[in-house]
């Protein structure tokens, strides 16, 4: 779940944000330093591993959780495995949507080591795979090998990338070349469609947000959101995943003490009914959609899927193009049961399974979220 930026300032009331003085208008002023670092250094390392993970550990994933580990201790491989502590049991039961998330970070480092000329060898789940859970089973061994990869175009936009959550322009429509373009590069192995027809557009901004309703309203999915809630850039920088909420605006409320994780806990609250409202109307401005889909659902089917997520994402970035992934109607606890049901209907062939849904349109830039160092996600090194 995300809140717009642009519309936060609603929440604002009674001018009590003008009573800020001294250190508190400064504060007002911040965004977080340590988190975005890693930003900057991406691509500084020597070891090409290192260079290559530097990159990988940007890639998008549910909830900004980042629950990649990495081993090193083997030469010239490198073996991912999942923090089983970051995964989403509520929004996620079956952890589908983090294995999407593991691909997306794979799929990242091999496009960051072609860069190098360095091939990549996956062998995905080598230990077996439990299509129910996660555990510190090995998700894959990655295995380099030099002179074996011819650097890709799409990786000039690794650095431009993001998932853009503002509301898009409903007056600037998607051309079909636009979205022909973006999905020619989704090779690995996933079905991709799109579409910009006002018809579907309408049906599937509709989907959206009762989606969102659903998972509103169910208490322990939206506690799970709220509980990753990190407001202010001092909680960002302290743990710099999950649901930021950093900048002017989010300073502002929290100083005034209109936003708090209490507040939005508060279902007759101004926190809650509004933060509601923006994203069910934040995704009625999807301007045409992009889907994934896999003839399984297997785990190397969910990483297929994340690994053309990531291109995908790279070719709207490319395109000039805005994309936000809008999977709370994919996701598998029992009280979305129908609107899943409905979702596969709309999206996918018989025995297909809907892996990503992405809403598509023009925005506002914004910046890039935060993430921890590469150094704490590398285990036994």
């Amino acid at each position: 779940m995300s809140l717009s930026r642009r519309k936060t300032l609603s929440l604002i009331g009674g001018g009590s944000i003008l009573a800020a003085s001294g250190a508190g208008a400064f504060a007002v002023t911040r965004t977080p330093q340590t988190a975005l670092k890693p930003w900057s250094l991406a691509g500084s390392y020597a070891e090409p591993r290192m260079r290559a993970l530097s990159y990988a550990i940007l890639a998008p994933n549910p909830h900004n959780r980042q629950p990649w580990q990495v081993d090193l201790r083997t030469e010239g491989e490198v073996t991912l495995r999942v923090d089983t502590d970051r995964l989403l049991p509520h929004t996620d039961p079956f952890s589908r949507q983090i294995v999407v998330g593991l691909g997306c970070f794979l799929e990242l480092m091999v496009l960051a080591a072609a860069q190098d000329g360095i091939g990549v060898e996956l062998d995905v789940f080598p230990d077996g795979e439990d299509t129910t859970a996660l555990d510190n089973r090995r998700v894959a061994v990655a295995r380099f090998t030099p002179g074996a990869a011819e650097p890709s175009p799409l990786f000039a936009h690794v650095m431009d990338r993001r998932s853009l959550k503002e509301p898009y322009d409903t007056e600037r429509p998607v051309a079909q070349e636009v979205l022909q373009s973006i999905m020619a590069p989704v090779i690995r192995g996933s079905g991709v469609e799109t579409s910009n027809d006002p018809d579907r557009v309408a049906a599937l901004r509709l989907l959206t947000a009762r989606a969102f309703d659903i998972e509103f309203e169910t208490p322990r999915t939206y506690k799970e959101s709220v509980d990753l809630f990190r407001i202010g850039y001092r909680e960002v920088d302290a743990n710099p995943d999950g649901i930021d909420f950093s900048g002017p605006q989010f300073e502002a409320l929290r100083l005034a003490g209109l936003f708090s994780r209490e507040a939005a806990m508060d279902r007759d609250g101004l926190s809650y009914r509004q933060g509601l409202e923006m994203v069910k109307a934040t995704a009625m401005t999807g301007m045409a959609y992009v889907w994934l889909t896999t003839a399984g659902n297997s785990r190397a089917d969910q990483i297929t899927a994340g690994r053309d997520w990531l291109r995908l994402n790279l070719a709207t970035s490319a395109a000039g193009l805005g994309m936000q992934p809008m999977s709370q109607a994919l996701q598998e606890f029992p009280e979305m049961a129908a609107l899943y049901d409905e979702a596969h209907g709309m999206l996918a062939q018989g025995g297909e399974t809907v892996q990503m849904l992405g809403r598509l349109g023009y925005g506002a830039a914004v910046p890039h979220s935060p993430r921890w160092d590469l150094e704490s996600k590398i285990v036994h090194a």
